[in-house]
């Protein structure tokens, strides 16, 4: 897992509204390795489907726009990559499993004719071919009855087979990077274990790297290796899935764990962070947790924290690790400035 093939630095995608600009993903950095899992984890509103959208390019023009930044994928920028070379790229070496199977399949067309367009589009082959490598990407995928239901339509189809079928559409080529916006999203818990066991098969078969956009820090524990947590379009803290879920630095990190369900203790009502994620502006000022953070002190308003390096390869965007400030912000920790 020593060889980086995909990798964002400093990534700026902006919406251009009638009421301003919205930095919506705000300059975010993070790498996946080859076999690597990384998960990507924050509430609705964080930036992370806007960041995978980004490296697809597939991000609504108008309103939206990459503004600046690099997506290096295997040392190459597509940040601002044309349409022609993106087709070359999306669904062979980049595949993606979109949110809703439901909406990313054509309901007037068949599974077998969205499948063999697929595989026809980057493989030199016949329709006879195609069909063949279709069926055989169904059974793959543990679909029963694979050479009916390629000539089956979406709707004829249940929930969990549908997202069977986009992950059988997305390895079709076999790519070196698939990206999975929350796969397992409105699936019930058994379907939702089968495919996340398909996709971890498929990871060690062809070793390839997922990036993994999930609100659910229970498929992150079983399926990741590292942890990019997102709030408000930034990274504010990265690490190994051991260590983000045992010790969590960041007080967003602090409080999404603090808020799962605990089998070992009896609770009235489950732990919730207080507010909700801000409307992000050109002009915001200040940590973008800290209206919501019981650790905020005077400095969290009126400056942008860095994302500091609080272990070998951690990170966390909070002035609680800036050195500098290690005294100072000792002696404010517990308190809340705005009371």
């Amino acid at each position: 897992m020593s060889d980086t093939i995909l990798e964002l630095n400093n990534l700026h995608t902006h919406f251009f509204t009638d009421s301003g600009e919205i930095p919506a993903v705000d300059g975010v950095s993070f790498h996946v390795n080859k076999g690597e899992v990384v998960g990507v984890v924050g509430e609705s509103g964080c930036g992370k489907s806007v960041t995978s959208l980004s490296v697809m390019q597939l991000v609504p023009s108008p309103p939206g726009r990459i503004v600046s930044g690099e997506i290096n994928f295997k040392g190459e920028n597509l940040a601002f990559a044309s349409e022609k070379r993106m087709r070359q790229i999306r669904g062979n070496e980049i595949a993606m499993i979109f949110q809703e199977p439901m909406t990313s399949l054509d309901p007037l067309y068949s599974i077998g004719n969205q499948l063999v367009e697929a595989i026809r589009m980057h493989n030199k082959s016949s329709k006879k071919e195609a069909r063949l490598k279709a069926i055989e990407m169904l059974d793959l995928v543990g679909i029963p009855r694979a050479s009916e239901v390629v000539d089956e339509f979406p709707h004829q189809l249940s929930g969990g087979m549908r997202q069977r079928v986009m992950i059988a559409m997305a390895m079709a080529c076999d790519p070196e990077l698939l990206i999975a916006d929350e796969p397992t999203t409105a699936l019930d818990v058994t379907i939702q274990a089968q495919i996340l066991d398909l996709m971890r098969d498929l990871n060690k078969e062809k070793d390839t790297g997922i990036l993994l956009i999930t609100h659910d820090l229970g498929v992150v524990a079983e399926m990741c290796d590292r942890v990019v947590v997102m709030y408000a379009g930034q990274v504010v803290e990265e690490g190994t899935v051991r260590e983000i879920l045992k010790d969590p630095k960041h007080p967003y990190t602090k409080g999404l764990i603090r808020s799962l369900p605990n089998l070992h203790e009896k609770e009235q009502k489950l732990y919730s962070i207080p507010g909700t994620v801000p409307k992000v502006t050109m002009n915001s000022v200040g940590c973008r947790f800290a209206p919501r953070c019981e650790y905020a002190f005077d400095r969290c308003f009126s400056e942008n924290p860095a994302l500091y390096e609080t272990e070998d390869n951690r990170y966390a965007r909070c002035f609680l690790y800036d050195n500098f400030e290690e005294q100072e912000v000792a002696t404010h920790v517990g308190t809340d400035s705005r009371s």
